[in-house]
């Protein structure tokens, strides 16, 4: 049993497939997915389908949308996070790899996300990619849980990950043979470590080049296993079960 921690279900890549999707997904022991917003409309999107599949949504602003927040967009997110199909904000960050947002607007953004989902006792869904010294920075000081997700960060934001007892996920990059730092996978404490697929981004080995979906996660998860020196079937236990703790109850229920 698997749960999929970060999927853009939404995406318009799986419109003629969706539902064939989840369900190649759930044959393939991945029992619950947790389907990720990147915009304030797109919030809406995934919030209907979490709940027309029986499945997780997040609310939040992706970093690369950064220059839409705005007081009414952050008051358009706060409105859906008493939904109980909204099991985290974001997802948030900081993204200065791209800088389609300007710096100070992403900072702007990821700081009233993390402020929110500590005010609704929400994990906050962690993007970074090389903005290594503000994250960490920024997230040394946050009172909310984190989820620093398909994490490819350096030493400085794993250090304060470790510090702060945040989650980290791992996706497909793991099995990539460009992925050298085993050290990352095997740093994070049995009860903090996630497994996701970002689809329809970074298929993993042997699908990388196709369009990523949920039921690849099984091999984000043997190679996860591989890593840490355990078994499969307890990495998969392991990480459900990190699940639940870290998004609630809600996927305890869902997952038969």
């Amino acid at each position: 049993m698997l749960v999929d921690t970060h999927c853009h279900l939404a995406d318009a890549r799986f419109d003629d497939d969706r539902t064939v999707v989840v369900e190649r997904a759930r044959q393939a022991g991945v029992t619950h997915v947790v389907i990720i917003a990147d915009s304030a409309p797109n919030t809406g999107r995934v919030v209907e389908l979490a709940k027309a599949l029986d499945l997780s949504a997040t609310a939040g602003v992706h970093p690369h949308e950064a220059s839409s927040w705005s007081s009414e967009t952050r008051a358009r997110i706060e409105a859906v996070l008493h939904d109980p199909v909204v099991v985290a904000v974001g997802e948030t960050g900081l993204d200065y790899h791209y800088d389609h947002a300007p710096r100070e607007a992403q900072r702007r953004a990821f700081g009233d996300q993390l402020t929110l989902a500590s005010q609704h006792g929400l994990p906050a869904v962690v993007h970074s990619r090389s903005a290594d010294d503000d994250m960490a920075d920024m997230l040394r000081d946050t009172e909310a849980a984190v989820v620093l997700h398909s994490f490819s960060a350096g030493p400085k934001v794993l250090d304060v990950a470790l510090q702060r007892s945040f989650y980290v996920s791992f996706s497909g990059m793991v099995t990539f043979r460009s992925w050298t730092d085993r050290e990352a996978v095997t740093a994070v404490a049995d009860d903090r470590v996630l497994v996701e697929t970002d689809a329809p981004y970074l298929a993993p080995v042997p699908h990388r080049g196709k369009r990523n979906e949920p039921a690849f996660v099984r091999h984000v998860a043997l190679c996860v296993a591989e890593f840490r020196d355990t078994a499969h079937t307890d990495l998969a236990r392991l990480t459900t079960d990190n699940a639940v703790r870290c998004f609630g109850n809600r996927i305890a229920q869902l997952c038969p």
